[in-house]
């Protein structure tokens, strides 16, 4: 069956089991349609332009040697060099690497950088290994991939599992091999190597300004809401902090291993004190609920910062909140965003609420490349000013169009793409 079938069956059993792959696939070809797009054009953007396979030998702390397997895609450079993360994980795979790059390169241009988008990712447990082990890992994936990056050609950065420390190895080892316009090869750096004041919060930052203006949007005050944030990790938690410090309730927050659920609110500095360098809490607790049941709480705004696949058609019709902010990849399928539309709940996607962290990404190689680095307070200006103008694009473009805010902001993000691929004379 192809994707035609599956967007034209009307299915939706069909539709809730698309992978992350084929449901991006679908929205890029509704956006492209409705903004008058040919085929050709899709046939282009719906799958990326490269993709690399590596294999990464690292000798381990007992003397064997482990193979590795890595990849890196790169969707789209019509625009630019293409940008994105690099997640260890043990269960990534090529299809979820190829997803994330394309959405990627929604983000670019949502909030209008010169970047397309790329992904990449190493199969592995970082959990289990050891600091040197993890060193030789990021070093060894650098040396795999280094033909094709670079700070004009593919800018790597950090993602699930991947942090600070891990750019600074990765840097380093690229900085061997180009001993000249090293520092813009990578983000998410440390400070003393070039990093950017607020890239570690800029995430939830982003996260948080689109909850601000979506509040805004739907007529309440963010202070004395109802707010539930779906993980803990480094952005759900964040996430918490900022909304707590904003004069909001936050009345759930989850982990891997269940959540806390109280309508009179959590005491959110004391959870962020007690959870684990993994984000986990909730085992500290008795009287936990599931994830699932946290989804279907009384909240006034819901925020899915976990894993994809959350809100689904089975459950889309018993959420309560009155908006849905995605800070998670891909929480929500086709078919319950529909839902969620329909019911008049404000559902603002991933590509958006989820652009801070590649627009400070994109400020990090930016400051880098002029030599001059700016507060933490000009990061956060900068930020606002990009994530307000572009949520309230999409939102006005929904509005104007009558679609809901997710095609609104495919078709926002993938219109750069578009046209420069045009320009090129590409299709």
């Amino acid at each position: 069956m192809g994707i035609y079938d599956v967007t034209n069956s009307g299915d939706e059993q069909d539709r809730e089991k698309l992978d992350l792959v084929t449901s991006t696939q679908i929205v890029i070809h509704d956006a492209l349609k409705k903004m008058g797009y040919n085929q050709e054009m899709f046939e282009l953007l719906k799958e990326p332009l490269r993709m690399s396979n590596v294999r990464i030998p690292v000798r381990m702390d007992d003397g064997s040697t482990k193979i590795f397997s890595g990849f890196r895609a790169q969707h789209n450079d019509a625009v630019g060099p293409t940008m994105g993360g690099v997640r260890f994980h043990p269960q990534v795979t090529a299809n979820e690497v190829k997803a994330l790059a394309m959405w990627m390169s929604l983000k670019c241009g949502i909030v209008d950088l010169p970047f397309g988008g790329g992904k990449g990712a190493i199969l592995c447990n970082p959990r289990t290994m050891s600091f040197g082990e993890l060193e030789r890992l990021s070093r060894g994936y650098v040396r795999a991939i280094s033909q094709i990056v670079g700070p004009t050609k593919d800018i790597p950065g950090p993602d699930m599992y991947t942090n600070s420390q891990i750019m600074a190895w990765m840097m380093d080892e690229y900085s061997r091999l180009r001993q000249y316009d090293s520092s813009g090869f990578i983000t998410g750096k440390p400070l003393v190597l070039g990093g950017s004041e607020g890239r570690e919060k800029a995430g939830a930052r982003g996260v948080t300004i689109c909850i601000e203006e979506a509040a805004k949007r739907c007529g309440f005050n963010i202070k004395g809401a109802r707010v539930i944030v779906q993980g803990f990790g480094n952005a759900g938690s964040y996430i918490a902090k900022f909304m707590n410090d904003a004069g909001a309730i936050v009345v759930g927050i989850s982990d891997v291993y269940g959540a806390l659920y109280d309508p009179d609110g959590l005491n959110i500095n004391y959870l962020l004190e007690r959870r684990d360098s993994f984000g986990t809490v909730t085992s500290l607790f008795e009287g936990t609920i599931t994830n699932k049941e946290l989804l279907e709480q009384d909240c006034d705004i819901l925020v899915p910062a976990a894993i994809s696949n959350q809100i689904t058609a089975d459950n889309a019709h018993n959420i309560k909140a009155r908006i849905v902010v995605e800070a998670a990849n891909g929480p929500t399928t086709l078919e319950a965003t529909n839902i969620l539309t329909d019911r008049g709940i404000l559902l603002v996607p991933d590509v958006l609420a989820g652009a801070g962290s590649v627009t400070v990404s994109y400020f990090e190689w930016v400051q880098n490349k002029q030599g001059y680095y700016w507060s933490e307070d000009e990061v956060e200006v900068k930020l606002r000013t990009k994530l307000t103008k572009s949520f309230h694009e999409i939102y006005n473009l929904a509005q104007t169009s009558n679609v809901n805010m997710r095609l609104a902001a495919y078709m926002v993000g993938v219109r750069k793409m578009a046209e420069a691929s045009l320009f090129r004379g590409w299709v």
